[in-house]
């Protein structure tokens, strides 16, 4: 199980909130602005643990907007939550796309 609480994992996370400049990338998907308190791992750390640090597999969220992308029950993907996976090429940069 993926570790959220340790020192590895809030440096990491405070990095990808910067590097999105604390936006939630979702919202700005449907042209809105939300800020973001949250990172989501697009393939979920637990089933991809060698992609689990991979900056282009972590998106700054809102928390409303994470829920829309995983239960946060079972942790499973909702359907929005894996069309992101299925848009994410593994190792590509997508944030550089202009």
């Amino acid at each position: 199980m993926f570790d959220y609480y340790g020192s590895k994992w809030k440096k990491k996370r405070e990095h990808i909130l910067k590097l999105d400049g604390y936006k939630c990338r979702v919202a700005k998907m449907y042209g809105k602005t939300e800020a973001a308190n949250t990172v989501h791992h697009i393939y979920p750390a637990d089933e991809y643990p060698e992609y689990a640090w991979c900056d282009w597999n972590l998106i700054s969220v809102s928390q409303a907007s994470h829920n829309k992308l995983e239960n946060r029950t079972t942790g499973e993907l909702t359907k929005l939550g894996q069309s992101l996976q299925d848009m994410t090429v593994p190792g590509k940069n997508w944030r550089a796309r202009k």
